[in-house]
């Protein structure tokens, strides 16, 4: 049968895991995008460091190999609306954590307002709700190239499809406050089959 291929991690954690500075980052980051745990941060990140490794490699080389390089790393930067046209490899070096988080599926639904929070959004999408182009894509880390932003849609056949369906409409905010607004021991009565509220008690006793 052969020795069993070994699997890598395809992303690399922090090197320090007690780094108060980037505990908070990261805190705010999974609030912020929706995120599902800082997981999904590690993996941008080596992403993100992985580009700029690439860069500084090719930065200082001239040579037919290295720009033919330097021009496949570029476009494919420019295919996801990272970088801009017509731009040197420094841009590239100066890309950042959010840029990256910006171009995921899950916040692209979000903008696009088809979602009311970046939780729905993830829900949305992993639930088979979202397509690009007509092809379902359940993945909310899915990096959508700036050909696809316009595409991006609910399933034909979703029943969240109509902009009527509950999930779509935003409750008024008065009724959204009676959910939220707890009753006071007077609203809610005596509890059934137990004991009167102490200050009725004390009432009784006076009489």
């Amino acid at each position: 049968m052969g020795d069993p291929r070994k699997i890598r991690s395809k992303f690399a954690g922090p090197s320090h895991p007690w780094q108060r500075q980037r505990i908070v980052e990261e805190k705010q980051l999974v609030k912020e995008y929706g995120l599902k745990n800082k997981t999904e941060i590690w993996k941008m990140t080596s992403m993100l460091k992985s580009v700029a490794r690439q860069a500084k490699n090719l930065i200082p080389l001239a040579t037919v190999q290295a720009e033919r390089e330097k021009k496949q790393l570029m476009t494919r930067l420019q295919r996801y609306g990272l970088v801009p046209m017509n731009t040197n490899m420094d841009a590239v070096l100066g890309l950042t954590l959010r840029d990256l988080l910006e171009r995921r599926l899950q916040t692209q639904v979000y903008k696009k307002n088809l979602a009311h929070t970046m939780r729905q959004a993830r829900q949305f999408i992993t639930h088979g709700h979202i397509t690009i182009a007509g092809r379902k894509i359940s993945s909310p880390s899915y990096l959508v190239p700036i050909t696809e932003e316009t595409q991006i849609s609910f399933m034909i056949n979703s029943t969240l499809a109509n902009t009527e369906h509950p999930e779509r409409q935003i409750a008024p905010a008065s009724e959204s406050k009676k959910k939220l607004k707890k009753k006071t021991r007077e609203e809610r009565g005596p509890r059934r089959g137990g004991r009167a509220p102490r200050r009725e008690k004390r009432m009784e006793k006076k009489q």
